[in-house]
């Protein structure tokens, strides 16, 4: 511990020396340098000019470190830290400023003569056996009164009786070597490690942060500068990997094969809607172009390209893009079945097994069997006398059929196409609204309306002309559709020739000649035209209608006579 004096040449001071007071100069000193606990951490006076010591980062210059003496200039100012005299405890607590040890680093101590000399101590190490030496003893403790002898140093106390130091506080970021530079660039190995200050400035080294349980520093070896390397070498070669992968793709040239293909085929199937670039996906996916990019630049150039329609093809495996373009837009390649507005399912069914290189009527009998597994709506198939719980669920459109497909593949496409347009259509309520039974209703006076007209204007009034014979209480046919189609469709034949005496005579469920309203069900499969305008009808007040040319000429008419005056405009076209 250091001693402080109160000038050249003069006796240390004890607590009962009568310049210990308010009127002293050393009293008034003492006062303003007393600290505020009793842990012995300095206070900092900014009226006196201190120097700066060196810990590292923990301070700016001006601050006494925690539990280390300061350095006052010659002029012989002391700080003198007094013990207080507590009457009621009978002791004295004497706190004393004394300058701490930290490992590795050395302590100042100063003559009895004071400041005036500016003489300094030689360097003092701690004894390593002694891990408490040159610390002060705890408060409460018994200890000697060396102020008055020469010795300086009292003997440590056993540790059991010693009260903790409390710990300096810690900094949030610590440069590292040379204050500052980064610890993985800085030279020097495990040897690096400062355990001892230079005794210059007093401040605390490395090796205190060691002495504090801090971990050495590991040496740093090429290894780590030969991973870092290897790593900036694989970041700069995938640079210029992807970096050509993008000029290629943006740039280059897309890889495509050459010629017509090989002699192995594959059927791809094109869904509706679909854009170049999902039509060269399933190409690329089947075997049949190189990439993508290939088909849609291809499609692009051609000046039909864009007339690529949905359904299945036949192609070659391994084909230019543009050879791929060419057959896609060949009727030869489309492996399709095409369903026509008002097409019955007889006609489809054989379409189907044509397509598919199946005997005749294997659709036929695959549709009876598995109907129920199409996905019909529910409320379709309603009527038990119904002959084809598929009849009107077949909706027009293109499909792929293509060999080796599945006929029940084929019909499932068309029904869920028909499902979907009907609910989207909203059939339920349109029913109500137009006073019929239910949705099936619907789709049958649309198929009705498809196979008696011809434009979307006649089937507006075609479809007036059936919800007005429907009426029981008309008076023009009470209730009697009399459609020479429903006719036909049980015949299964198309002859606008039908005698009176069969059409009376015939009592099948589909007759409307026999049978008053509709007929059980569908006598086809409407399009999106026929249904449109079963939903909106006129309101014209038809109840009859002829082809007066016999094909495509449909004249409508209000009356009874009126009709008769149509028909014999038909027989006389006809040469009757």
């Amino acid at each position: 511990m250091t001693e402080y004096g109160r000038g050249p040449g003069s006796e240390p001071w004890h607590p009962e020396d009568p310049l210990y007071g308010d009127g002293g100069w050393e009293g008034q000193q003492a006062q303003a340098g007393q600290q505020a606990a009793y842990g012995g951490q300095p206070q900092h006076y900014p009226e006196q000019p201190q120097q700066p010591q060196h810990y590292g980062d923990w301070g700016n210059g001006q601050q006494a470190a925690y539990g280390q003496a300061q350095q006052y200039q010659e002029q012989g100012q002391q700080y003198q830290q007094q013990g207080e005299q507590y009457p009621e405890h009978g002791q004295h607590y004497s706190q004393q400023y004394e300058q701490q040890q930290y490992a590795g680093q050395g302590q100042q101590s100063y003559d009895h003569n004071g400041w005036s000399n500016g003489a300094q101590g030689h360097v003092q190490y701690p004894d390593p056996a002694d891990p408490y030496g040159q610390q002060p003893a705890a408060y409460g403790g018994e200890q000697q009164d060396y102020y008055g002898t020469p010795e300086a140093y009292p003997p440590p106390e056993p540790p059991s009786r010693r009260q903790a130091e409390p710990e300096p506080p810690q900094t949030d970021w610590d440069p590292g070597p040379d204050q500052g530079e980064h610890a993985f660039f800085a030279g020097g190995g495990d040897d690096d490690t400062d355990d001892s200050d230079d005794g210059s400035g007093g401040g605390r080294g490395r090796g205190d942060r060691k002495g504090r349980g801090g971990k050495p520093k590991k040496r740093r070896s090429g290894m780590a500068c030969l991973v870092v390397a290897l790593i900036f070498g694989g970041g700069v070669a995938g640079v210029g990997y992807f970096g050509y992968q993008f000029y290629q793709d943006r740039f280059g040239d897309a890889p495509d094969y050459a010629g017509d293909g090989t002699s192995e085929t594959v059927t791809v199937e094109i869904p509706k809607g679909a854009f170049g670039s999902e039509i060269g996906q399933r190409l690329k996916a089947a075997g049949v172009v190189k990439s993508v990019d290939a088909f849609v630049a291809a499609q692009q150039q051609n000046a039909d390209g864009d007339k690529i329609q949905a359904g299945a093809y036949l192609l070659k495996k391994q084909m230019s893009a543009a050879a791929a373009v060419e057959m896609m837009l060949s009727p030869e390649s489309q492996n399709n079945v095409l369903v026509r507005p008002g097409e019955r399912n007889l006609a489809v069914y054989k379409a189907i097994d044509e397509q598919l290189e199946l005997s005749a009527g294997t659709t036929e009998k695959v549709a009876d069997k598995k109907y129920k597994s199409l996905g019909l709506p529910s409320w379709a198939n309603s009527n038990s006398e119904i002959k084809d719980p598929l009849e009107g669920f077949l909706y027009p459109g293109t499909y792929p059929a293509a060999k080796g497909m599945k006929p029940e593949a084929v019909l499932k496409e068309m029904v869920t196409q028909a499902a979907d347009k009907y609910a989207a259509l909203d059939l339920e309520a349109k029913a109500k609204a137009l006073k019929l039974d239910n949705p099936l209703q619907v789709i049958t006076v649309a198929s009705l309306v498809q196979a008696e007209g011809k434009t979307n204007d006649d089937y507006r009034k075609m479809a007036e002309v059936v919800y007005n014979r429907l009426d029981l209480a008309n008076p023009e046919t009470y209730g009697a559709l009399q459609f020479d189609s429903t006719f036909n469709y049980l015949k299964g034949q198309s002859n606008i020739d039908i005698s009176e005496s069969e059409i009376k005579s015939n009592p099948d469920p589909y007759n409307t000649y026999y049978h008053k309203g509709l007929p059980p069900g569908p006598i086809g499969n409407p399009g999106e035209g026929a249904l449109k305008g079963t939903l909106n009808p006129t309101k014209q007040g038809w109840y009859y209608f002829v082809a007066t040319d016999g094909v495509n000429n449909t004249e409508f008419a209000k009356t009874h006579d009126d009709f008769l005056k149509l028909k014999d405009k038909f027989n006389e076209s006809r040469g009757n």
